[in-house]
């Protein structure tokens, strides 16, 4: 972006000659200044060609030359122009002997040449160089936008991002799982980042960050990086994360092209979201007819963008997550679709999302992952909760989808991620009873009991339990309660009486067993 010293010395109108450190004209020079100061230094920012008539030097003092050009250095002065014929004929061999000891550049500045001129030449080799990086900018966006929109699409994007930086580049879902990396041997490497893609998730976008990122052992060939991550998308809330690994800071036109990069990744994920949310639309209309036992309705509707869902073993998963979490668990769902190019519905239902994936694919798997990754965060939030259905077809999607929720229910009370329906089949009914609805219902239930007993003899509800845990055997239950069966008849009679229930009824033995269950402590806490 900047001239070099070399440059200035190779432009044939300044004439400019090299006296003393020709071999440090490599150095950039961000400005050129004229000073007749002894101790110029805290007028300068650093890079630039200081010029000088010595007016006010002791230009035969080796020792004040020396400690002059020593400030020079300190300041970040990358080289000294000299202009000749205005106060001394030639460069005084003091300050030329000083700059050759300190390697600072010392150039000759012919009496015709102003000093405004090298400065004019100076901004103009600047204004350059920024044009150019401006058009390389330019060159790049177009570049990038057209792998874009080519049939590799992102991945396309991601390649010649790669190239145009000289590093890698990588693209994150909000999970922090990479959906694409380039060259491949970046993959594992991005995945070590997971953490820090899950951080600047949870920053207010636009949000950017830089990490360094060291390989293992089998990586070495491309090691000490530097990465960059940028939030992609327009809300609060990005919708992925690009990352970006270089060797060095990138220069002004690998930037351009890092910003580029992130504006035409915004435009498609913003895309996206749109078409999204109309899929999403169509997608409660298709499950709405599927719970319904509708599936040829609902093919008929949604056939072309869930047919091939609708034509296999599916599953359905219901997940709950935390607010902050629920647009980060739809994205990794259908990043994961992507990946795997599998079809989804997902449809959002308040704090909860009903999926319907393919049985067995990549969807589901992810889905288990994400869950036990994701967990209780550090706050005490939840992440996600996901209950799954056993595997079931299109005319069975109601059953699959009441089979979600209770492995739902189960999952929310055991503290675990993930719960399938088979666990809850292959265990116990009891952790079922311990939703708040539930109890509710058996404490009405069993409350003429209780308010008998809290004014009377307090003995119809435990004789009760002991009846119903014995089967009706009187003599096994009296013993239990260690009263005469007769009494325990009495009492059975006096249940019966007040609940306005037969007790050889085997729905109403069924429904007093299972309310006295779900008030027992033992159940509340499986």
């Amino acid at each position: 972006m900047y001239p070099t010293l070399a440059s200035l010395v190779q432009h044939p109108a300044l004439k400019l000659a090299v006296l003393a450190a020709e071999d440090h004209l490599d150095a950039e020079v961000r400005w050129a200044h004229a000073s007749e100061l002894d101790d110029p230094a805290p007028f300068l920012d650093g890079g630039e060609l200081l010029l000088t008539t010595a007016l006010k030097l002791e230009v035969d003092d080796p020792a004040a030359m020396d400690a002059y050009v020593a400030r020079l250095r300190d300041a970040g002065v990358v080289g000294l122009g000299f202009g000749v014929g205005v106060h001394h004929p030639e460069i005084p061999t003091a300050l030329l002997d000083a700059c050759s000891r300190a390697g600072l550049p010392l150039l000759e500045v012919e009496r015709r040449i102003p000093f405004i001129a090298i400065a004019k030449a100076v901004s103009a080799a600047i204004t350059t160089e920024e044009y150019k990086a401006v058009a390389a900018g330019f060159a790049a966006q177009r570049e990038l936008t057209r792998a874009a929109l080519s049939p590799a699409g992102t991945h396309g994007l991601l390649e010649r991002l790669a190239a145009q930086v000289d590093g890698w580049a990588a693209l994150y879902d909000l999970s922090g799982a990479v959906t694409h990396a380039v060259p491949t041997w970046a993959e594992r490497r991005a995945a070590t980042l997971a953490e820090d893609v899950r951080r600047l998730r949870d920053r207010p976008g636009p949000a950017t960050v830089v990490v360094g990122c060291t390989p293992d052992g089998a990586d070495e060939a491309h090691a000490d990086d530097r990465v960059e991550l940028q939030s992609v998308g327009t809300g609060a809330v990005p919708r992925a994360v690009l990352a970006i690994g270089t060797a060095a800071p990138p220069d002004t036109v690998a930037r351009y092209a890092v910003q580029s990069a992130v504006t035409v990744l915004t435009l498609l994920t913003e895309r996206s979201k749109a078409f999204e949310e109309a899929e999403r639309r169509l997608g409660s209309a298709v499950l709405h007819l599927l719970l319904s036992g509708e599936p040829e309705h609902a093919r008929a509707v949604g056939g072309q963008v869930y047919g091939a869902l609708l034509d296999a073993p599916l599953r359905v998963l219901v997940a709950e997550t935390g607010d902050r979490y629920v647009s980060a668990f739809a994205t990794a769902a259908e990043a994961a679709a992507a990946r795997a190019a599998e079809p989804l519905l997902l449809v959002p239902d308040g704090a909860q999302t009903v999926l319907l994936v393919v049985e067995g694919g990549g969807v589901l798997e992810a889905a288990q992952s994400y869950a036990r990754r994701a967990g209780a965060q550090p706050s005490g939030e939840v992440a996600v909760v996901i209950g799954a259905s056993g595997p079931a077809g299109p005319t069975s999607v109601d059953t699959a989808y009441q089979q979600a929720r209770q492995a739902l229910l189960v999952a929310r009370r055991r503290g675990r991620p993930y719960v399938e329906h088979d666990d809850v089949a292959a265990g116990s009914v009891l952790p079922l009873l311990a939703d708040d609805a539930v109890r509710a219902f058996a404490d009405g239930m069993l409350r003429p009991l209780r308010d008998h007993d809290a004014h009377g003899r307090g003995d119809l509800v435990a004789s009760l339990r002991a009846w119903l845990s014995r089967h009706g055997q009187w003599d096994a239950a009296a013993a239990d309660l260690g009263v005469h069966r007769h009494t325990l008849r009495y009492r059975m009679r006096r249940v019966e009486e007040i609940l306005e229930r037969s007790l050889d009824d085997p729905d109403a033995r069924m429904e007093l067993w299972l309310a006295l269950k779900a008030t027992d402590p033992a159940t509340r806490n499986p």
